[in-house]
C-alpha cells in the first residue's frame, strides 16, 4: 500500500501515504547502471542471461497458443527485466567492494519471487486483507446473531453502516496494495493511491460522526459531504490530472492527523469500556510510524522496513475491529436501558 491508514489504523495508511515523491534514487542515477540497462535493451542481453521479450513482435498469436496467465504474469517486458537484473549485478560490485545497497526507480534492490516484486509486501497485504475480512464477519456476525435486534430485524447499533462502508474499503485497499506490490506499473500504482486515499476519507468521516456521537441523518449528511467531495476530487485529480506525491502526502497527512486527534480526544474524555483498546491501537500505531521513518534495506532481499510495517498492522487490525464489536456491544446495550426505563 503507498505511505497513507488512520482508522485510527488510518494511520498506518496515512504512512502509506508518504510513499517516496521520487523515482529518481541514487541507484538509477549510477552510470554503470544506466549504461547496462541501456545496453540491454538494445541487445536484450544482460552478461549471458539474455531475454527473448527485448526482441520479440508484440503479436503473440491467437489466445490459446499463448502460455496461461498465471505463467504470463510471471514473466516482466524488456525493460523490467533489464533493471532487474542491471540491478542485482550492480548490488553484487558493489557488496565485494564493501559499498551499502542503493534504491533504483525509489525501491531497494528486492528479490523477486515467482515474478512478484515485493514478495513480503504482498504477503503481510494478504494478511492484513484475511484479518480485515475476519474483523467485518465477526462483526456481522456478533451483529446479528449474538446481540438483540430490533422488532423489524434492523441492529440497535447506529453505526452499523458506516462500518460496512468502512470494511469494504479496507478490503479493497489491501488487496490493491498486494498488487501493487507485486507489480509496480502506473495503472497499479494508481489504484493502489486511490484505494488508499478513499479509504483514509471514509475513515475521517466515521471518526468525526463517532467521536461526536452524530445520529441524526441530516446532520450526518452535513459533515460527510464536504469530505467526500474533497476525497473524490483529490482521486480524479490525481488520476486525470496529475500524480503529484507531495501533494498527495500532504492530503493523507493532514486526514491522518485529524483523526488521530479526534481518537485521542474521545478516548481521553470518553468512559467506553473498551477505550484501552483503542489506546494501545493509538499508542502502537504511533510506534509503527518508526518504521517507515528509520528506513532501512531489505534484510537478505525480502523484509525492508516498509514491509515489516505492513506485518505490524495485522494485529493492530485484529484489536481494531475487537474495539468495534465492543462499541457494537456498549451502544446496545446502552440502548436497551434507556428503553426498558422509557417503558417503565
Amino acid at each position: 500500500m503507498a505511505l497513507c491508514y488512520w482508522k485510527p489504523l488510518s494511520l498506518l495508511l496515512l504512512l502509506q501515504c508518504l510513499l517516496s515523491v521520487s523515482y529518481a534514487s541514487l541507484g538509477d542515477a549510477d552510470p554503470n547502471y544506466r549504461a547496462c540497462v541501456g545496453e540491454c535493451e538494445v541487445s536484450g542481453c544482460v552478461g549471458q542471461l539474455c531475454f527473448p521479450q527485448c526482441n520479440s513482435s508484440s503479436n503473440t498469436g491467437p489466445w490459446y497458443t499463448q502460455e496461461p496467465l498465471y505463467l504470463q504474469w510471471q514473466k516482466w517486458g524488456c525493460q523490467g527485466d533489464c533493471r532487474y537484473h542491471c540491478m542485482v549485478n550492480r548490488e553484487k560490485e558493489r557488496e565485494t567492494l564493501g559499498q551499502p545497497p542503493l534504491k533504483y526507480h525509489g525501491k531497494w534492490p528486492f528479490k523477486r519471487l515467482l515474478g512478484i516484486q515485493e514478495p513480503a509486501s504482498v504477503a503481510f497485504s494478504v494478511l492484513n486483507l484475511a484479518m480485515h475480512f475476519h474483523g467485518w464477519i465477526s462483526f456481522f456476525i456478533a451483529l446479528y446473531y449474538k446481540l438483540p435486534l430490533r422488532e423489524d430485524k434492523t441492529a440497535y447499533y447506529e453505526y452499523v453502516g458506516l462500518w460496512h462502508i468502512y470494511g469494504f474499503l479496507s478490503m479493497n485497499s489491501w488487496f490493491w496494495s498486494a498488487v501493487f506490490h507485486t507489480r509496480d506499473v502506473d495503472i497499479t500504482e494508481r489504484l493502489d493511491y486511490s484505494s488508499a486515499i478513499a479509504v483514509i476519507g471514509f475513515s475521517l468521516i466515521v471518526s468525526i460522526l463517532r467521536t461526536f456521537d452524530v445520529r441524526v441523518e441530516a446532520a450526518r449528511v452535513m459533515v460527510s459531504a464536504p469530505v467526500l467531495a474533497f476525497v473524490t476530487t483529490h482521486i480524479l485529480y490525481i488520476n486525470f490530472y496529475k500524480l503529484d506525491y507531495g501533494w498527495n502526502m500532504i492530503v493523507c497527512v493532514a486526514m491522518g492527523v485529524a483523526q488521530l486527534l479526534l481518537w485521542a480526544r474521545w478516548a481521553a474524555v470518553s468512559r467506553h469500556p473498551s477505550n484501552w483498546k483503542l489506546w494501545m491501537v493509538v499508542i502502537a500505531s504511533g510506534l509503527a510510524m518508526l518504521l517507515e521513518i528509520y528506513d532501512f534495506p531489505p534484510y537478505e532481499g525480502y523484509f525492508d522496513a516498509h514491509s515489516i510495517w505492513h506485518a505490524a498492522t495485522i494485529p493492530l487490525t485484529v484489536l481494531w475491529w475487537s474495539f468495534i464489536r465492543d462499541d457494537a456491544e456498549f451502544r446496545t446495550s446502552s440502548l436497551l436501558k434507556k428503553s426498558k426505563t422509557k417503558a417503565k
